[in-house]
């Protein structure tokens, strides 16, 4: 028996669906102008104000163009590249079609984004049980409905089915069935794992593990003296094994706001000038999010103008100026340079007992 499937011996047998909307916002937007279809598009933000590109066509992606890229980096790489403001309430109503097709489905449905969810069909009783043909039923109602093109992944837990959304896009549909997960994963690149993103990913090659194949010769007390706590989840992911539930509610663990600047901020006592304004904001986004007894840990980002980031927070602190001027002067500290983003936030939970300051560079 294959290493994994002795590992999976008790775990849950699950029929999980990842759907994805093909580049949903400019597909949304090729949708409404047909003239938009054949023509490299970006939807995002300008040139000239630091935007970035929060989604493109297929057109636009031969010219190396991907989403989180700067916009006019993007106009670097394609001069002709058409490139329009988001239009956020569009987008919701497409979304709010797309969920009520997934809900038909079954009630057990975990959205990721806007176009982006997964499902657990194990006993739906659609289609004679079969999560392959609900996965193409529910793509072709997408596009009926909804008129743009999804891909969709179906595999035996979460992890499986997401690598699979993505492996016959656009507009595709790929089945690993429990049998094949091992041979599946095996083959894939580091980098594919759940929550490896670059610096981990590096590191990992640089140890020897280019594939999952090659991880899977190491031994847990070796990932962990490694990775810490996070070996166990790549000992566990590398041969295909993902006991995640798919989760109906999704708690939500901060409320922040944050501002890019142009031009860069020249120095501290800028960036604690801008505080106040930066507050008012997020007291009215905790407000409104009725977060105010759970706001328990105030926490300051910082983006320097070499793009370095740093994040500093303090745990168990009221959000008030005077904390949050504390924090960017320990954070600026780090820099010393001008600042292209400040963001100020608040982590929510139960009321914990007060620790010292607690101070956390940015990870992945």
């Amino acid at each position: 028996m294959p290493d994994g499937a002795r590992q999976r011996v008790n775990a849950p047998v699950r029929k999980i669906i990842h759907c994805d909307c093909d580049c949903f916002y400019a597909s949304v937007e090729m949708r409404d102008n047909p003239a938009l279809r054949d023509v490299p598009l970006a939807v995002g933000g300008r040139p000239d104000q630091r935007g970035v590109v929060a989604t493109c066509n297929y057109e636009a992606r031969r010219y190396g163009i991907h989403s989180a890229m700067a916009t006019a980096q993007a106009l670097k790489l394609c001069p002709d590249l058409v490139v329009i403001p988001p239009n956020m309430e569009k987008y919701r109503v497409a979304s709010r079609q797309i969920l009520a097709i997934y809900n038909n489905y079954t009630e057990l449905v975990e959205p990721l984004s806007l176009d982006e969810a997964y499902l657990d069909v194990s006993e739906s009783p659609h289609c004679k049980g079969s999560a392959t043909l609900i996965a193409q039923e529910i793509r072709q109602r997408i596009f009926e409905t909804v008129g743009i093109t999804a891909s969709a992944g179906v595999g035996p837990n979460k992890f499986v089915a997401k690598v699979a959304s993505d492996w016959n896009k656009p507009d595709g549909l790929f089945l690993v069935r429990p049998e094949e997960v091992d041979a599946f994963v095996a083959v894939l690149p580091v980098k594919k794992l759940w929550g490896v993103g670059k610096v981990t990913a590096a590191k990992l090659n640089q140890l020897g593990a280019e594939n999952c194949g090659d991880l899977r010769s190491w031994t847990l007390p070796d990932l962990e003296h490694h990775f810490g706590s996070f070996g166990a989840r790549l000992h566990a992911l590398c041969r295909g094994i993902d006991n995640r539930a798919v989760s109906t509610s999704r708690e939500r663990k901060s409320v922040s706001v944050e501002e890019t600047y142009t031009p860069d901020v020249p120095d501290l006592a800028a960036c604690l000038a801008l505080l106040p304004e930066l507050l008012d904001r997020l007291q009215v986004r905790i407000k409104r999010s009725g977060a105010d007894a759970s706001a328990q840990k105030p926490f300051v980002k910082i983006k320097f103008s070499d793009f370095r980031q740093t994040t500093v927070e303090s745990v168990g602190a009221a959000p008030a100026l005077a904390h949050f001027e504390s924090l960017i002067e320990t954070g600026y500290l780090r820099g010393k340079r001008p600042v292209r983003l400040l963001g100020l936030g608040v982590r929510l939970g139960e009321v914990e007992k007060l620790e010292q300051l607690s101070l956390f560079s940015d990870i992945e």
